[in-house]
């Protein structure tokens, strides 16, 4: 089941779109990574999500509902949604349990102050004590914005920019809590932030937004498969190089392309990045190296006419992505 189900999404002020058409689909224990330049509609289509802003135009389901046209759904009943969008909103003359007990008694959360204390450890801010909010660093007040986002135990967690302020260690720690969150209470997770390396460390999907409109979504498995090293051959025989590559190299995949060309890659290989990643040792990770392919080629005897090595950069493919990539066009909305 789809958690979020967004199809032609248009947030309009004025005569600017701040989401233009946007499709984009969450299944149910995704880790989503919502990737964008600053202004690409990332905190304005999370807005939406969350019932702080209503719709121009388009569909928005929730759990299989259509909430297009419903905003403020933080009001009465308890929600299914918790989120951190933009900056954390708390009472900065007040102490982090204070403020976390408010939430939580507003929400009627049964035994409320077990919650808060459990959640306040699951951050980091047990040991905090009375000190006011105002107090706090940066990284605090993240910190004490996630776990207001988790008071009543949300199915649904909208996580705009939380590594912002944040030292390595705090980073590493919030990283850890959110993948215990979906793994063991089965949340789902849409995460926006510029910090690739993290988003790549704990996403499973990611959706790539650009002027408003989605560029792109893919898992990480497909993200993987579009960057990872091959090999790209060519031969004088191109279907008998085929048959014995796929023989003789079984852990490998294939692509024959139009000219006839075999492209060779690997299952097991994650690719690299220039900010960090992967082993870019092809052994290590089961891909078969251009030694492998050649040595294979030249053993049963094949005439090879051109043998290389690809190898695209994940950094690099999300900056092309969000600069725009390849826009599939659409018809204008009603109205524009």
């Amino acid at each position: 089941m789809n958690v979020i189900d967004i199809r032609g999404l248009t947030k309009r002020y004025g005569k600017t779109f701040a989401v233009d058409r946007l499709d984009m689909r969450v299944a149910a224990g995704d880790i989503y990574g919502f990737v964008g330049k600053n202004g690409a509609g990332k905190s304005t289509t999370m807005k939406m999500v969350a019932g702080l802003a209503t719709p121009s135009a388009g569909q928005l389901a929730l759990f299989g509902e259509d909430r297009s046209h419903v905003a403020g759904s933080f009001s009465g009943a308890p929600s299914r949604i918790g989120a951190l969008i933009e900056e954390p909103g708390v009472l900065p003359n007040f102490s982090a349990t204070e403020n976390m007990m408010m939430k939580a008694l507003a929400m009627g959360v049964v035994r409320p102050r077990e919650q808060v204390d459990d959640l306040l450890a699951l951050v980091g801010l047990e040991g905090v004590g009375p000190r006011r909010v105002k107090k706090f660093s940066l990284g605090m007040k993240q910190r004490l914005g996630l776990a207001l986002a988790l008071v009543g135990s949300p199915d649904l967690l909208l996580l705009d920019e939380p590594f912002n302020g944040m030292d390595p260690e705090t980073t590493r720690d919030l990283r850890r809590a959110l993948v215990r969150l979906n793994r063991d209470r089965g949340v789902t997770i849409v995460i926006s932030s510029h910090v690739l390396d993290q988003l790549m460390r704990v996403c499973t999907r990611f959706g790539v937004i650009a002027g408003g409109h989605m560029v792109r979504e893919f898992t990480d498995e497909e993200l993987h498969a579009a960057c990872g090293s091959s090999v790209r051959v060519k031969t004088a025989d191109p279907a008998r190089a085929l048959a014995i590559l796929e023989e003789r190299l079984p852990g490998a995949t294939f692509r024959v392309e139009p000219d006839q060309a075999i492209v060779v890659g690997g299952g097991a290989r994650r690719a690299t990045s220039a900010y960090g990643g992967a082993s870019s040792d092809p052994a290590a990770s089961g891909a078969p190296s251009v030694e492998d392919v050649s040595r294979v080629l030249h053993d049963a005897g094949q005439v090879v006419l051109e043998l290389t090595v690809l190898e695209r950069d994940i950094e690099d493919y999300f900056v092309e992505l969000m600069d725009g990539g390849s826009r599939p066009a659409a018809p204008a909305p009603e109205g524009r």
